[in-house]
């Protein structure tokens, strides 16, 4: 017997929530599947102790609901959490929990999606739950499945090897020779945090990027109000080289032929938001690696020939998504990487009633407008 509602909500990060609570405030029946056991696992459970949001809060809070007045411009973790904690309370969200979700394919006589959900609560083995609604809506996220790479020789490595999703803080790596594999904005930030905590960290830089200081970024989403994407990136450009010098005698390349904010929507390549850890790199206490070639025993051999020997091994090397594995008969709405197909803003919209939040690459901002448009759209397709 299948549970029936107007909208079912795939995953109860930001993008989950903020869709549930527009649904909510215009009183659309739905219902919230989330495989972990609680909301906004990715934050609650999966990320470092000192992660803070690397925007100002203007364009990090959630549809419908500010931040307080009295939190400061960029927000900590502990902070955001507890925002999270009264936005469900609110709003009056109630995902369904341990509901990992198996397949959902549209019915063409009822007119309906029907979704199977493993329970994974179940005390006698797991127990396949159906779901129908009229709408479907996938709020997976950005950064729902982990992803290690394949590296030659990795199994024969006797130290420690975790993604940094299981990284919290720099204690116990004191005086630890570490790696972190990934220059995005968690192994840069982890690596800023690991060399606070004595540890004698490295970073492995595969390709160019784009590094920015958290006022220079939220200028930067402030200036698109008024300014062209090239002109804005030109800016921020010109604003980074004057800041941070030439990195390139430090091991960074700074990426050429598109601008931070067009490499972020073209490739989803987000620019480097630095916590300080470029000073770090320039004072010699964090070296920077290229790319990691392989692993014999606790040397990891780098892509220049040279070797080193680590301790631990963080692999800050991002995520995919698994949504191609449940997600039938949609042929334009998402690629086979669980990305939108459709350029922003038109993103968010497919056909019999599919929508997805939270996966144009605008990061908390672009989930809140996302929730809205949906919401709003499903209203409008319920009062027809």
């Amino acid at each position: 017997m299948a549970t029936e509602t107007a909208v079912i909500v795939v995953g109860a990060g930001p993008s989950g929530l903020a869709t549930a609570a527009c649904l909510n405030n215009l009183s659309i029946p739905n219902i919230v599947l989330e495989r972990e056991d609680c909301f906004a696992s990715l934050w609650k459970k999966y990320s470092y102790d000192r992660l803070h949001l690397h925007l100002a809060k203007p364009f990090c809070q959630l549809a419908l609901k500010p931040f307080p007045d009295s939190y400061p411009t960029f927000v900590s973790r502990a902070q955001f959490l507890a925002y999270l904690d009264d936005y469900v309370a609110h709003f009056k969200i109630s995902p369904v929990y341990k509901r990992s979700v198996e397949s959902a394919e549209y019915d063409q006589e009822t007119k309906r999606w029907r979704v199977m959900a493993r329970n994974l609560g179940g005390g006698n083995g797991d127990v396949t739950e159906e779901f129908s609604g009229r709408f479907l809506v996938v709020a997976t996220g950005e950064t729902s499945d982990v992803f290690v790479p394949e590296v030659p020789g990795l199994d024969t490595y006797g130290g420690e090897v975790i993604h940094s999703t299981r990284y919290k803080n720099g204690k116990g790596y004191e005086n630890k020779n570490v790696l972190v594999v990934g220059s995005g904005n968690s192994g840069m930030e982890i690596a800023f945090d690991l060399s606070n905590y004595g540890a004698k960290t490295s970073v492995a830089v595969r390709s160019p990027i784009h590094v920015l200081s958290r006022e220079m970024a939220s200028m930067g989403l402030f200036a698109l109000k008024y300014l062209s994407l090239n002109t804005v990136d030109s800016i921020l450009v010109f604003l980074s080289k004057l800041w941070y010098g030439d990195l390139t005698k430090y091991g960074i390349k700074r990426l050429e032929g598109e601008g931070p904010f067009t490499a972020k929507t073209n490739s989803g390549k987000y620019p480097v938001i630095d916590v300080g850890t470029i000073r770090k790199i320039k004072s010699g206490e964090i070296q920077v690696l290229p790319a990691v070639e392989s692993v014999r025993g606790n040397e990891v051999v780098f892509k220049d020939g040279k070797s080193y020997q680590f301790d631990s091994i963080i692999f800050a090397t991002g995520f995919k998504r698994s949504t191609n594995n449940w997600l039938q008969g949609d042929d334009y709405l998402l690629n086979e990487d669980g990305l939108p197909k459709q350029s922003f803003p038109n993103h968010w919209k497919g056909t019999k009633g599919l929508y997805c939040a939270g996966l144009a690459r605008k990061g908390l901002y672009g989930a809140a407008m996302d929730a809205q448009l949906i919401a709003k759209d499903i209203n409008e397709a319920l009062s027809q």
